[in-house]
C-alpha cells in the first residue's frame, strides 16, 4: 500500500465540504484530478469512504474514522515544513471562525497584535454555523460567544464580556434607574436571529422573566440591530463590548438594571483536532491577550 499526501489532501478537502468542485478549488486542482485521487485512495484502502448522495458526498463510518487521522497527519506535515522554512517562506494558513461580536469588535484587534506568518482565513457567522464547521474540520478554531452544544467540540473559557439592555437615548426608560426585567414586558424587542449567541442569551436570561415579549424585528447582524434601536424601533439585549462606542457617544443608552449579565466567551475546537504549531501559538496568544483587551 502506497498512500500519498495528495490522496489524503484530496480526501480531507472532500470530507470538509462534501463537494468535489469546492474541494478542487481549495486545492487548485481539476474535479477530475481530485476525483481520481479519491478513487485511488479508496482502492488502496479497499473500502469506500463516502456515500454518494447526489449532489453531495457524505462521509460513511470508515470515512469518519479516517478524517481526524488524515487532518492530523496533514497538520504534522505542515509543522515539518514550518520547522525548516525561512522567514521569507510562510507556511500554512489558519482557518479561524468568529461570532459577529467577536469577529467585528475583537478579532481585528487580535490580528493587529499577533505575529502570524500568514493572514488567517476568517469566517464570521453565528455560533451554530461555526460549531457545524468545526465538527466537519472546516475550521481550525472558533471564537464563540454562545454555549457549545456539540458533543465533538471542546469550548475553553477565554474572556469575560457583559450583556446589557440598550435603548435609544430618547427612550422613556433611558433615564430611569433600578429597572427590573419584568418592567420591560410591554416593550418591543429587536433581536438577532435564532441560534445566534445573543439570541440564546436573551432566551435564557431575559425572556423567562417577561410576562409577555413582543419581537418587532429579527436581524442577522449586530450593526443592523443597533441601528434599529437607535431609530426607536425597540430595545435590545446585546454585548456591551459591541455597543460601547454608541453608548460613549450617546447614540444608545445602557438601561440601568438591577441585575447584571456577565457572560463567557470561548475558544472552541474539535476534540480530535491536532494542534499544529501555528494553532498552539494562536491559542496561547489569545489567552495572553485576555487580560489586556
Amino acid at each position: 500500500m502506497k498512500l500519498t499526501l495528495q490522496q489524503l489532501k484530496s480526501f480531507a478537502a472532500i470530507a470538509r465540504y462534501g463537494n468535489l468542485g469546492t474541494a478542487a478549488n481549495e486545492l487548485c486542482l481539476s474535479k477530475g484530478a481530485i476525483s481520481q485521487s479519491l478513487q485511488e485512495l479508496e482502492r488502496q484502502l479497499a473500502t469506500p469512504l463516502f456515500d454518494r448522495v447526489h449532489p453531495r458526498l457524505q462521509l460513511n463510518a470508515e470515512g469518519k474514522l479516517l478524517q481526524p487521522v488524515a487532518e492530523e497527519l496533514l497538520a504534522r506535515v505542515q509543522d515539518i515544513e514550518t520547522m525548516f522554512a525561512s522567514d521569507s517562506e510562510p507556511v500554512g494558513q489558519l482557518r479561524l471562525g468568529a461570532t459577529q461580536t467577536i469577529g467585528n469588535y475583537l478579532l481585528p484587534i487580535l490580528l493587529a497584535r499577533s505575529e502570524q506568518a500568514t493572514t488567517p482565513r476568517i469566517s464570521i457567522a453565528n455560533t451554530h454555523i461555526l460549531s457545524h464547521a468545526l465538527a466537519h474540520f472546516e475550521l481550525d478554531l472558533a471564537l464563540i460567544e454562545g454555549e457549545n452544544h456539540h458533543p465533538d467540540l471542546i469550548a475553553d473559557p477565554w474572556l469575560q464580556d457583559e450583556m446589557c439592555i440598550v435603548a435609544a437615548a430618547t427612550h422613556p426608560l433611558a433615564k430611569q434607574a433600578e429597572l427590573t426585567i419584568s418592567a420591560l414586558s410591554s416593550e418591543t424587542w429587536v433581536l438577532r436571529e435564532p441560534m445566534s449567541g445573543n439570541r440564546e442569551q436573551f432566551e435564557q436570561l431575559i425572556q423567562p422573566q417577561l410576562s409577555s415579549s413582543r419581537i418587532g424585528l429579527e436581524l442577522n447582524t449586530l450593526e443592523a440591530v443597533m441601528l434599529a434601536v437607535e431609530q426607536g424601533l425597540g430595545i435590545s439585549f446585546i454585548s456591551k463590548l459591541a455597543a460601547q462606542d454608541r453608548i460613549t457617544n450617546g447614540r444608545l443608552v445602557c438601561l440601568a438594571m438591577q441585575q447584571r449579565f456577565p457572560r463567557q466567551l470561548y475558544l472552541a475546537w474539535h476534540k480530535q483536532k491536532y494542534h499544529s504549531t501555528a494553532l498552539r501559538r494562536f491559542i496561547q496568544f489569545c489567552r495572553d491577550q485576555a487580560g489586556v483587551i
